[in-house]
């Protein structure tokens, strides 16, 4: 069993938001699956799919950002998921915009989404894809930036990011090591 989570805002004012490209992302990898969004549990809006014949389980937390942890862990529990099993797709502001990077393991960083889940999991082991949002020129504070919509100039950027990294995801899937996605995707 593996699970792909997609941090953002669950309200429809957060759709378009820098802050969404993980929800954003899990929706091109729920497609690659062949599954829906259908389903809400663990505080969380659920798609279901197959790869290779394991069941993998894409998570959109309905929690908002800054507890994503909670529906994280939920999500771990009930359906056995291990640190090694488990991959977060989310922005990051520390990286330019439309490039994503892959890692094994790490440190929130800045990302609160992320702190929120190593908080409430107690893990940090566990593999996450990292798209750059940053614009050098943009001058706003971190927090207004984050929370404001994606310029349709960068519509075309991010969405090309965003097949990336699910694809990315969908190998994670298959079992493809996190170093081998990382040699591939990075």
């Amino acid at each position: 069993m593996v699970l792909i989570v997609g941090l953002g805002n669950p309200d429809k004012q957060y759709e378009k938001t820098f802050h969404n490209i993980g929800y954003i992302c899990v929706g091109d990898v729920a497609e690659i699956l062949g599954a829906k969004f259908k389903k809400k549990e663990c505080e969380s809006s659920i798609a279901e799919g197959f790869i290779n014949g394991e069941k993998v389980i894409v998570a959109r937390p309905l929690t908002y950002m800054n507890n994503s942890g909670r529906a994280v862990k939920q999500l771990m529990a009930k359906y056995k998921v291990t640190e090694d099993k488990l991959l977060v797709i989310y922005d990051d502001y520390d990286l330019p915009k439309g490039k994503i990077r892959i890692r094994a393991s790490g440190s929130a960083g800045t990302h609160n989404g992320m702190r929120s889940i190593i908080g409430e999991t107690g893990l940090k082991n566990f593999a996450r894809i990292r798209i750059g949002i940053r614009d050098e020129e943009v001058n706003i504070p971190i927090i207004n930036y984050v929370l404001s919509e994606i310029r349709k100039d960068d519509y075309e950027l991010f969405a090309s990011a965003c097949k990336k990294a699910g694809e990315a995801a969908a190998e994670f899937a298959k079992g493809v090591s996190i170093d081998n996605v990382m040699c591939k995707f990075n």
